[in-house]
């Protein structure tokens, strides 16, 4: 039986599902066209920071170094979920005490976007073995004007029990302000700005294929000597000039007349 949170509350996982190995974490909206929303992860430590960069994973990094947290991308219409992050209980390192869950508007700022805007956001966490719903917030945004990124929740270690909380924490900084508050190192270059003595972090930007340049054919290879080696130019060096030849002698010179 699932758990409905308000903000701030938790539940206990451990105790939902005894015996809980594996969870996967849906998180689903309602927006307008044109906005792009992202679900991403930060695997912290006792310090509450990512021990590294490459423990944020987000749509450049699908997995985290361990291969205990996966983004696998959209989940199904049926249960509403549009981003899906599945979670390995048993492979999480010791070291690491919390999980995080945001989710970021894509370029919101720039897009005179805010998850004002943003409706029917939830978070719900299932069993991965029999896909039983444990618990899930359903998140009041109305009042979201300027916040651009969410925490929309965190599983967290208490002892030997894995638990949830509803966190439900804006940013107007964006996935930047996230990311600078749990310690990724991720930055992105912004136009030079007098006013601004320090370039500020921004979202990642998103790899894209590069297109490939036109066909051209390839010059034939050049034929290889015996050796195996390509051959090396000569260098043709000057001759030494040849010394002058002796006057010509006519058979009567030297001859007495």
């Amino acid at each position: 039986m699932t758990v409905t949170l308000t903000k701030g509350g938790n539940v206990s996982l451990s105790k939902q599902a005894p015996g809980l190995t594996g969870v996967t974490v849906g998180l689903g909206w309602q927006a307008n066209t044109g906005y792009e929303l992202d679900a991403s992860a930060l695997l912290c430590d006792a310090s509450g920071k990512v021990p590294s960069d490459r423990h944020f994973v987000f749509f450049n990094n699908l997995t985290s170094p361990d291969g205990s947290v996966r983004h696998v991308g959209g989940g199904s219409p049926v249960d509403g979920d549009d981003q899906r992050i599945e979670i390995d209980l048993t492979r999480v390192p010791d070291s690491v005490e919390k999980i995080v869950f945001p989710v970021s508007l894509y370029e919101g700022a720039a897009r005179g976007q805010s998850f004002g805007q943003v409706h029917r956001a939830h978070i719900r966490v299932l069993d991965r073995e029999d896909g039983a719903e444990l618990a899930r917030y359903d998140l009041a945004t109305g009042g979201l004007a300027d916040e651009t990124a969410l925490v929309f929740g965190e599983l967290y270690r208490h002892g030997a029990q894995w638990k949830f909380r509803a966190v439900g924490q804006g940013y107007a900084s964006g996935l930047a302000g996230i990311a600078a508050d749990y310690g990724v190192d991720v930055l992105k270059e912004t136009p030079a700005d007098p006013a601004r003595t320090r370039p500020s972090p921004a979202l990642p930007v998103r790899r894209r294929r590069p297109r490939a340049p036109p066909w051209r054919p390839r010059a034939p290879p050049r034929p290889l000597p015996a050796s195996g080696r390509p051959a090396r130019p000569r260098r043709r060096t000057p001759s030494p000039p040849s010394p002058p030849s002796p006057p010509h002698r006519t058979a009567l010179q030297g001859v007495p007349p």
